[in-house]
């Protein structure tokens, strides 16, 4: 069963806010069908420990304020800035310095999940220019 439309709506609030504050390369995931404990995963990078705090802090305020005053289950992750996990029980946000996020790479570890479309301006941007090159190739 996939993740359902109100999780996804979710979790575009939650892209919004990471991207608002310049969080990197803004992916998620539907895990539901491999998974049994949440719908969803998203990732968010950040360039150092400050920046990853704040766009933890904007997530979850967009998400408080715009959707039902929705909270977060679990945090984990604030004291080292490093990466931090907000689990809102239906998905998870994961939200990493670059070096960890790279290191991790979390992003292998879901590949043959589906993608869910965040509706993020770049991300329709950065598609066409990669269709662009593979169609020069």
């Amino acid at each position: 069963m996939p993740a359902l439309p109100s999780t996804i709506e979710s979790l575009r609030i939650a892209a919004a806010a990471a991207d608002r504050l310049k969080a990197t390369d803004i992916v998620a995931f539907d895990v539901a069908d491999l998974l049994g404990i949440t719908d969803a995963m998203m990732i968010a990078g950040a360039s150092n420990e400050r920046q990853v705090l704040a766009v933890a802090e904007e997530i979850e305020k967009d998400l408080y304020l715009k959707d039902s005053q929705r909270t977060a289950r679990s945090r984990e992750g604030l004291t080292e800035g490093q990466w931090v996990l907000l689990d809102f029980g239906d998905f998870v946000i994961h939200v990493m310095h670059q070096e960890s996020r790279d290191y991790y790479n979390l992003e292998r570890l879901w590949r043959d999940c589906p993608a869910i479309d965040l509706g993020l301006e770049h991300s329709e941007i950065t598609a066409a220019v990669g269709a662009d090159a593979e169609a020069q190739a």
